[in-house]
């Protein structure tokens, strides 16, 4: 077992071969590949509402009482590490979700916002305007802030402070956005 849950790449591999495994079992042969993307849509989707949440609850709160000999470790390791899975973990849930929604016929509906399909809609505007958050505001300051790209000591700061007002932006639209995912009744 320890071999298993030693390494996170054979955890996920197993994990994924069973939950699939399960939807097969659940459906038999009605599984369809809109089942399996609305699995992994929401997989990814916790992945990525998760490090925001790690970032916004967890990370930003405790740097201030960090040492500064210390701060290294979360910019040079653990920050590039969760933000790597964090903007691709964004672009992904967009993605699997507007896969969904054109495999459930509604994408076009729910983009456009039309009755019976707005909720959903309204949801899926709100994932996306975070991903381009993610990918467009937060993902470049953060790579000044962290020093991964050249910047001068006065663009770190304020980089990074564009970065968490950016981020913060997005855990508000986080609650709106699972409310209208949880709750939409496309049809």
């Amino acid at each position: 077992m320890a071999k298993i849950l030693g390494n996170l790449n054979t955890t996920l591999l197993i994990g994924l071969v069973l939950a699939i495994a399960l939807i097969f079992y659940a459906h038999g042969d009605a599984t369809t590949a809109n089942q399996i993307f609305r699995w992994f849509h929401a997989f990814i989707g916790i992945l990525w509402i998760g490090l925001l949440y790690y970032f916004n609850f967890v990370q930003i709160p405790a740097m201030a009482a960090i040492p500064a000999e210390q701060k290294p470790a979360i910019s040079k390791h653990i920050a590039p590490s969760a933000l790597f899975y964090f903007r691709w973990a964004a672009a992904f849930t967009v993605l699997t979700g507007l896969i969904v929604a054109h495999l459930g016929g509604f994408l076009h509906q729910a983009l456009m916002l039309q009755e019976g399909y707005r909720l959903i809609g309204i949801g899926m505007w709100l994932a996306i305007i975070m991903a381009a958050n993610v990918w467009f505001i937060i993902w470049p300051n953060q790579k000044k802030a962290l020093g991964i790209v050249e910047a001068s000591d006065e663009q770190k700061a304020n980089a990074g402070k564009i970065a968490m007002m950016a981020s913060r932006t997005n855990t508000l639209l986080s609650l709106p956005m699972l409310y209208s995912m949880v709750n939409a009744n496309m049809g």
